[in-house]
This record gives C-alpha cells, structure tokens and sequence, in this order.
C-alpha cells in the first residue's frame, strides 16, 4: 500500500517537499490560498502594478499524482488533519509548513487571488499618492521596502524608525557598511535606537519617538512581527509547541516526540534567518527523510542550521548579498541574483509552468 504524506501548509517549504514526494507516495498538499504566493516578490509588487500580476502562480501543475486541497487545517494531531470545511484527512507521515503571518505588503492574509490583487493594487494607488512614508522596523523587509520605494519615486521622503542601536547586527560590518551607505545614498532616514510608541493614524500625521524626534509623514508600513502559524496543533504535536509560537525540533527536522511529523520554514526552532531559501532546504531533508522512512532503510539526513546569509534588494539595481563563501557582494551581483525577475523564474519551474 502506498503511503499518505499529508504536507499542510503550500508555501516555499511546503510545496518544495509536495513536489519531491510525489514519486514515492500519495501526497496530499493542504493549502488555503487559491494560488502559490510570490512573497519574496510582494514589495516590487506594491511599486510596479504590473509586476504584481506575476507573483501569484496556479498550483494545478505542482503534483502528477498526488492532489491539491484548497482548504485550512484546523486542526492536526500525530495521524490526522482536520479541515476547515470538516473533512479528515488521514496521515501515514506529516508535514508542517503553514510559515508566519506577517504585517502586508510583505505577506498577504488574503485567500483569495483576485482579493489580494485588489487590496495589492488599492495600497499602491494610497503609496503612489504619498509625500513622505514612514516604515517601522529597520530589518530585511523595511530596508527592502524603503528602497524600491525610493527606486520608484526618489523625491518621496522615506523615515525609518528602529529600536535597534545598528542595522542588521548579525551581518559582518563590511556589509551593515554597504548598506547604509546606499541608503544614504537614496535619501532614506533612519532613525536608529528609537521607537514609536503609538502606532500613527491613517493619513497625514506627526509621531513623537522616544527619542523626541517628530515624525511627519502621510502614509505608514509596519515591517516587524512575525507570527508563526501553529495555532491548529492538537494533542501530542501541541506540545512541541513554545511560548513564540515555533514549534521544537530534532535535527531530522521531525517534531520533537514524533517519529512520523515533520516542520519545515518559519515554524521552526532552528536558531537561523527565516527565508525562503531555508524553507527549500528542510524540504530537502525532510523529503529525503520520508522516503527513508518508507523504503525502510538507509540512514536519515540530519538538518544544519544555515549561517547568517543575505541578498538584500534596494530596488531593481540596488542592494548588497553576502554568505560566509563569497563575503560582500555589491549592487550589480545583488541586482542578478533577485534584481529584475526577483526569483519568479525559481519558483514557476517548481510548479511546473514553465
């Protein structure tokens, strides 16, 4: 009999470890959105309309033989996944890969393609008629947004505001240095060791930091918060859960206590950078690890955390990247690796379309 891989969750890792598994045994991929997500693309999505049309990708072509559920778990314990609409599924294996909510436009909660197409477009529009913005939190994404902002329209005012004393702390200084001075360069304010204590009003506004400094500015992006999704945990796997929301695992990358559930991306514990390439990778090890499992026999791969790695865009021609291999990479190599097509091309050969 051919074993049930029941993967929850159709983002980066989830859809990854669908896809490698769909040889070997009947997966069942769990996923409430109408279409894969482009997330890593999202903010060039908010400056350039057009482009926002290519970041929703259909998932029809993702599996051959297994299926794609377009439903929520609601709950999911060691064996099976309860679903929204009441169907149960059955798990001989279990995959977690529901990731983090995350503050739009870098993440959208939306379910439905044309309903996140609309609400992508209608900020846009809000944007596009903005003088000045003011982003809070200095981390990958408002540093992100900050500069294709500024690669769109240079004569908008961009402050951002961040509790930390320095940007970027894990990266080497050569890189933090790279940039700030683009940053510089682009006009972008950062203030620095400050915070805001109050979230600002809708529409025009002026906002005290804790510093003093005063604020003006006509439309506002909160870029910190992520929330991992694990709230539909039941029974054993519920306990693997802790007090952040991430869930406990083993270097296998199974679900502390569980030899058959296994957590891939922002869920979980493994002390890295959450990004999509992360999320790849656990697919990689957990695939590998099932088929192991149900061949039953050969030794299971053990999961290394990543070290602190980055390809930061600051618009289309912007940006810095840096890994422990290459050290600092400047705008140009920045530029190819996700400038133009930010990775579309990536992902739409995973889900078979191309």
């Amino acid at each position: 009999m051919t074993a049930t891989v029941v993967v929850v969750g159709g983002g980066y890792g989830g859809a990854s470890a669908a896809k490698a598994l769909d040889d070997v045994a009947e997966v069942v991929l769990v996923e409430p959105k109408e279409q894969f997500v482009h997330h890593v693309a999202a903010l060039r999505g908010l400056v350039e309309p057009e482009f926002a049309e290519r970041i929703f990708l259909p998932y029809d072509r993702l599996l051959k033989r297994g299926r794609v559920v377009r439903d929520r778990a609601v709950a999911a314990d060691a064996g099976t996944v309860t679903l929204a609409s009441g169907e149960r599924i059955d798990a001989d294996y279990l995959v977690l890969a529901t990731g983090a909510d995350y503050p739009f436009p870098a993440k959208f909660s939306d379910h439905d393609t044309a309903a996140a197409k609309a609400k992508l477009r209608a900020a846009h529009d809000e944007l596009a008629g903005a003088a000045s913005v003011l982003l809070l939190g200095a981390g990958p994404v408002g540093l992100e947004l900050a500069g294709e902002i500024k690669a769109k329209w240079p004569d908008k005012a961009v402050t951002i505001v961040d509790p930390a004393p320095e940007l970027l702390p894990r990266f080497p200084d050569e890189f933090r240095a790279e940039v700030r001075r683009q940053l510089d360069e682009l006009g972008v304010e950062l203030l620095l060791g400050t915070s805001v204590e109050t979230p600002p009003a809708t529409g025009g506004f002026t906002v005290e930091t804790a510093d003093g400094t005063k604020v003006t500015a006509d439309l506002w992006f909160r870029c910190f918060g992520i929330v991992p999704a694990t709230g539909y945990l039941t029974g054993e796997l519920a306990a693997a859960r802790r007090p952040d929301g991430r869930v406990e695992v083993t270097p296998e990358l199974r679900l502390s206590g569980q030899e058959r559930v296994f957590a891939i991306g922002d869920i979980t514990d493994v002390p890295e950078t959450k990004m999509a390439r992360a999320a790849g990778q656990h697919a990689e090890v957990v695939a590998a690890n099932i088929r192991v499992l149900i061949g039953g026999d050969g030794e299971l791969t053990k999961y290394e955390a990543a070290p602190p790695a980055m390809a930061l865009p600051l618009g289309p021609k912007g940006g810095a990247s840096y890994t422990p291999e290459t050290g600092l990479l400047d705008a140009a190599t920045t530029s190819e690796i996700k400038g133009a097509d930010m990775m579309i091309g990536n992902f739409a050969t995973l889900l078979g379309l191309d």
